[in-house]
């Protein structure tokens, strides 16, 4: 009689590899569900109050009107692109798991590092293409407005008789500075930037919380500490630590609260200061180097969390 062996329960299934074709499959989706929170709408109101801005506020002088227009245009930019970006990241994982989405998708089988990557892309997509609109609406509103502020500028030194070669000549200067140049797009991008460290650190919070409150609570107070580190380290640190400590403790703050003030030349902008191509370079570079390390751990998170 021959002797029947045991069959082993472990069956051993080949790894799944990452396939950039699948995240887009997942970021697209992603994409397409949060168009349905009705976002162009609220696109729409906004690009009505940036025309709105721009020719209704009382003229004080052409570069006055135009530094408040920039600072007031991108000042909600950046808020609607972080609030957008800490709501949407916070409702997807609850969202997936309420619909079992979630579940459909690792049954595939999905890694659940494509899945990860696939809902990042999909929100930082959408708040990508959202400011891209905006851009071109402010870059269409501010220059229509600089054409106009310069001729009723000279027009108001013609009346004066004060329209020497001189004085047109700095007239123009002064609202070609203030007006359309890469800087606007320079601010833009790195809105953008600050909007994607953003997300995935509230990604993260999602994938170690259980209440999309939390996640969206927690991201929020983040944010505002990551606003505040120069502030944190003149008031707190220094006047009780070393200057060693303080550099320590300032990193590990950094490693905890992304640094966002390394992203605010809104100001800079609205002033018509130049903002360097390194300054482009360092804020690309620092925004990469934080979003890798947070969607790294998000990974590791995610991989160890019970579904």
């Amino acid at each position: 009689m021959s002797e029947v062996l045991p069959i082993s329960a472990a069956v051993s299934v080949a790894p799944v590899r990452f396939s950039p074709r699948r995240v887009w499959t997942l970021a697209y989706a992603t994409m397409t569900q949060l168009m349905r929170m009705k976002i162009l709408p609220f696109l729409l109101v906004f690009c009505v109050l940036v025309a709105a801005m721009g020719f209704g506020a009382s003229v004080i002088n052409p570069e006055q009107q135009l530094s408040q227009f920039k600072t007031m245009s991108l000042g909600v930019l950046q808020i609607f692109s972080i609030v957008f970006g800490i709501v949407a990241t916070a409702l997807l994982l609850p969202k997936d798991l309420e619909d079992r989405t979630l579940y459909t998708i690792l049954s595939k089988p999905v890694p659940r590092f494509d899945y990860v990557l696939g809902k990042l892309l999909g929100v930082l997509m959408l708040i990508a293409s959202g400011l891209v609109i905006i851009d071109a609406v402010l870059s269409l509103v501010l220059w229509l407005q600089q054409s106009a502020l310069f001729e009723a500028s000279l027009a108001q030194l013609h009346s004066d008789k004060q329209d020497s070669p001189e004085v047109v000549a700095q007239m123009r200067e002064i609202v070609a500075r203030q007006g359309l140049t890469w800087n606007l797009h320079w601010a833009v991008w790195a809105i953008f930037l600050k909007a994607s460290v953003v997300t995935t650190v509230a990604l993260l919070l999602s994938c170690i919380a259980s209440s999309t409150l939390f996640t969206i609570v927690i991201t929020f107070c983040i944010t505002i500490i990551g606003h505040g580190h120069a502030m944190i380290r003149e008031f707190v640190l220094q006047p009780h630590l070393g200057s060693t400590s303080v550099r320590i403790t300032s990193f590990l703050l950094a490693a905890i609260c992304p640094d966002l003030a390394q992203f605010d030349v809104v100001d800079s902008v609205a002033n018509g200061e130049i903002v360097p191509l390194g300054a482009v370079y360092e804020m690309t570079g620092i925004a990469a180097l934080y979003m890798t390390v947070y969607l790294f751990v998000t990974h590791l998170v995610f991989v160890e969390k019970e579904l």
